[in-house]
């Protein structure tokens, strides 16, 4: 009898031992930073494509799920005196998703404004979007401050090198000129800022939710700033793989419907705190 006690003391008794890797060793949770220089993020768990063998052993299936991480491309120029430069300086920075292009300028081009170009037509009063244009393959084009972002109609061509020196030297061509970058005539087409919200929330709250509605989403209007607007992603739509393109295919689309003269449409949701997705 004291023996069987003694076995059930001994299974029973001690302290849960830490989880351990397949060769023995405690394993612990890897940090991943995000390639733009702000806050670091770390993973919940190793990331299967970097971790080491010990961190990669059998997942346990009471882990958490991976939660998505947010990583931008680097700039393809760096200059550590860009800011104080008297010459035009140009910083390019390709999307991720490889469809787009942005170019920051050391010196304001529309200040605390934006403006959204869809075609070469509607840039005219423009010379600097129509600059951009005449670029082949450019489908639209984004000024808002001291940045430009452009769309390139071809999204299969993955080297962004010779077109972003091709635009690069037009953007300084046209900033070293005498011109306004973009005419008066189309400035004042911008309302006022509480029209601007009122007609982004109606939208929001008309068109865009019950539309995400369906997939658990939620878009939620956070400010707006001269005609720049942000909003954020919450429920399904927070991490879902294809939040980018329901942000540019549908949101974007139904804003510029609604309120034509809004410029650049920013999404300011942390993507990486999404675990949940409707779609994976």
């Amino acid at each position: 009898m004291t023996s069987i006690l003694n076995k059930l003391k001994n299974m029973f008794g001690k302290e849960k031992d830490a989880p351990v890797s397949s060769k023995g060793t405690p394993t612990q949770s890897s940090t991943v930073t995000r390639e733009e220089p702000e806050t670091p993020v770390t993973a919940t768990r190793p990331d299967p494509v970097t971790a080491s063998p010990a961190q990669s052993s059998t997942s346990d299936p009471w882990e958490a799920p991976i939660r998505r991480r947010t990583i931008q491309a680097q700039d393809i120029i760096d200059d550590p005196d860009f800011e104080q430069s008297e010459d035009i300086l140009i910083k390019a920075q390709p999307s991720m998703q490889n469809d787009q292009c942005k170019f920051t300028i050391n010196r304001p081009v529309l200040p605390g404004l934006s403006w959204w170009f869809g075609s070469f037509e509607s840039a005219e009063g423009s010379p600097l979007g129509q600059a951009l244009f005449s670029i082949e393959g450019v489908e639209t084009v984004l000024i808002h401050d001291d940045s430009i972002t452009v769309t390139r109609g071809d999204k299969t061509i993955v080297d962004w090198k010779p077109f972003a020196e091709e635009a690069g030297s037009a953007i300084r061509e046209v900033l070293q000129t005498e011109e306004i970058p973009v005419g008066q005539a189309i400035l004042d087409k911008i309302p006022e800022e509480k029209d601007i919200r009122e007609g982004i929330q109606n939208v929001i709250d008309t068109e865009v939710n019950p539309g995400v509605a369906g997939h658990g989403g939620k878009i939620s209007l956070l400010n707006v700033v001269g005609n720049t607007v942000l909003i954020q992603m919450g429920g399904g739509c927070q991490g879902c793989s294809s939040a980018d393109v329901t942000l540019k295919m549908g949101i974007h689309n139904a804003f510029r419907k609604a309120v034509p003269a809004v410029g650049a449409i920013y999404d300011e949701t942390d993507h990486s705190a999404g675990i949940n997705p409707y779609f994976s």
